[in-house]
């Protein structure tokens, strides 16, 4: 457990918690902290499914912009810029159904937390966007990629070109926060999604999001033959023996799974 950063399991679901009052201002040390929350959530079996929160008021407002303010170009080019992105990757690269659950504010590196997650489930009142343009610098913490990726380049561009902020209900219809809750109910919401991947064939679905993610990055013959390697490698665990089997003697949706 981090000084700003914690994490709580509760019935297979870890929530991986940002606090640092009063905004969640993302510090390196704070960057460093979710390195190591990702890493342990990766590794804690017994975990099924994570949500990133930021607690009842905020996500996370952004990268600490006081402590980033007096680093030189060659401070920024050979340290913080890389934590930046290796904090992000290590989120991205947790192998298990991800949530952000996203309440108030999810500004710059705050909405970058959020793009590592498969999913996110935004509060009514939440506003979400890349402001960077207006320090007269650009996303550093995969913004540019990761949004680009998910709403495509021309709506990407938009928000980072203008950096404003985007409510929640346009979130939604540009495909940028998957589900738009009451601002009260978003931790639940996301815990309760999240409970449903709990149980699940867990090496089926880390393949699953490995070949959808690493396929993105590559031309459609490539991740086809990622898709037919994570298909075929199923084949060895005792899930796929189990699924198959459950489903020819009972229907399906009724096997149990053991992840191995």
């Amino acid at each position: 457990m981090g000084e700003f950063v914690r994490v709580e399991v509760e019935d297979g679901v870890a929530t991986i918690r940002l606090d640092r009052p009063k905004m969640n201002a993302l510090n390196a040390q704070m960057q460093r902290e979710l390195i190591d929350a990702a890493r342990q959530v990766t590794q804690d079996e017994g975990v099924g499914a994570v949500v990133l929160y930021g607690g009842e008021r905020v996500f996370a407002a952004g990268a600490d912009i006081k402590e980033m303010a007096p680093m030189s170009y060659a401070e920024m080019s050979a340290g913080h810029s890389r934590l930046l992105q290796d904090f992000a990757k290590a989120l991205a690269a947790i192998p298990k159904p991800v949530i952000a659950a996203i309440t108030g504010y999810a500004l710059g590196g705050g909405l970058e937390v959020a793009l590592t997650a498969d999913f996110r489930v935004a509060g009514e009142g939440a506003k979400v966007g890349q402001p960077e343009i207006q320090l007269g610098i650009i996303p550093g913490a995969g913004g540019t990629q990761r949004l680009a990726r998910l709403v495509g380049p021309s709506k990407a561009k938009d928000l980072i070109f203008s950096g404003r902020h985007v409510a929640a209900d346009e979130a939604l219809a540009i495909g940028l926060v998957d589900r738009v809750v009451a601002d009260d109910a978003v931790y639940t919401a996301a815990r309760e999604w999240a409970a449903t991947f709990v149980g699940g064939p867990a090496i089926a679905l880390r393949a699953a999001k490995q070949a959808i993610d690493r396929g993105l990055e590559a031309d459609l013959d490539t991740g086809l033959e990622i898709e037919r390697t994570q298909f075929a490698a199923l084949f060895a665990t005792d899930d796929q023996a189990a699924g198959m089997k459950s489903f020819m003697e009972e229907g399906p949706g009724k096997a149990t799974f053991t992840g191995r």
